[in-house]
């Protein structure tokens, strides 16, 4: 197994270790809110992926996400597999760089992100994961782009998400089953922008321990 494929593997069992971790939380989020089961469908897609990436043999990065996300999307139910599957592809494709380095891998989730945008049609505002995968998106373009140090680029990134995750709270949902329940779905987080901002904070933190 190439570097490559170690760090990924790493990566996705901490997202996978922080979505187990807050399940419960999660599904009571989706419960009263959604349909009941977004956490399921994404630990079932996470732990498909795990078992897959743990067999591949040395591929880079645009390949990695790439296959990424064809398992996810064939793993994961609901709307959720389509578009991680799409933000995986999307940014697998947008990569310039094999080895994957951080302005090519921002550049890349940017455009993963944009492809989520045009597929779900939702944007910032509309009670979703693109709450948090947005505003996480422009903060690593702008750290990337500004050449801040890689812990301050860390930190705008863990920010962004918890700040965006936050955001759902008090909003009524454009999309998805929240959207009929009006008023009724203000005051709780976004199930799908909670186990983002869980899965974004825990690749941060490792990160932040590997530098």
């Amino acid at each position: 197994m190439s570097a490559h494929n170690r760090e990924f593997l790493t990566l996705l069992q901490k997202a996978a270790a922080a979505i187990g971790d807050h399940a419960e939380e999660v599904a009571a989020l989706d419960q009263a809110i959604g349909d009941g089961d977004h956490v399921t469908n994404l630990q079932r897609g996470l732990e498909t992926l795990l078992r897959a990436a743990a067999d591949w043999e040395a591929m880079d990065w645009p390949d990695l996400l790439q296959k990424s996300g064809m398992s996810l999307m064939s793993s994961i139910g609901g709307a959720s597999g389509s578009l991680y599957g799409t933000l995986f592809m999307a940014m697998g494709k947008a990569l310039k760089a094999p080895e994957g380095s951080a302005v090519s891998l921002a550049h890349g989730f940017a455009q993963g992100v944009q492809a989520m945008k045009q597929r779900g049609k939702a944007d910032v505002g509309d009670k979703t994961m693109l709450d948090v995968l947005i505003p996480v998106a422009q903060a690593w373009r702008a750290a990337t782009e500004s050449q801040s140090l890689p812990a301050v680029t860390l930190q705008a990134i863990a920010e962004a998400a918890r700040a965006g995750c936050e955001s759902t709270r008090d909003m009524i949902a454009g999309k998805g089953r929240a959207s009929f329940l009006g008023e009724r779905a203000r005051g709780y987080l976004d199930p799908g922008a909670r186990t983002s901002q869980l899965m974004i904070e825990a690749i941060v933190r490792h990160l932040e321990g590997s530098t």
